[in-house]
């Protein structure tokens, strides 16, 4: 009986050290837990912080943008008036208005060279085999 005693005590001290262990092997894996959940939380606040950082940086820049075209506006404004209120002759404008296309001629004449026209010469047009061709230039191809 006496085996059977020293047995039992030694299964339970077993048994005891068995689960200490298997006890202190969980609380790491929950301690392991508990530090990746404390790194989801933390992230998730910086997250957070950084859309709000974000959305404040937007909201300024929207409220600048909104000063900035109300002030082109105003300046914008101003030399209208100023114009109308100070350049108001007629033949002063008309003048301007001639002195500007007649200068925009003589650009044109001056360099002899005129803008490309948008369609061909109507003696022979762009799917005529000489067009572009001098009349000695036709011969000596064929």
């Amino acid at each position: 009986m006496t085996n059977l005693i020293l047995a039992a005590i030694a299964a339970l001290i077993v048994g005891i050290v068995i689960g200490v262990l298997v006890g202190r092997s969980g609380q790491g894996s929950s301690l392991r837990q508990r530090r990746a959940e404390q790194q989801a939380e933390e992230l998730r606040n910086e997250y957070t912080r950084y859309q709000a950082q974000v959305n404040e940086h937007f909201m300024e820049s929207a409220h600048l943008l909104s000063r900035f075209n109300d002030a082109y506006r105003d300046v914008n404004q101003h030399m209208a008036r100023g114009a109308n209120r100070l350049c108001n002759d007629e033949d002063w404008m008309a003048e301007l208005a001639e002195q500007t296309s007649r200068k925009r001629l003589e650009e044109v004449s001056e360099d002899g060279v005129e803008p490309p026209r948008d369609y061909a010469p109507k003696t022979s047009g762009t799917l005529s085999e000489d067009f572009g061709l001098k009349k000695g230039e036709k011969a000596t191809q064929a």
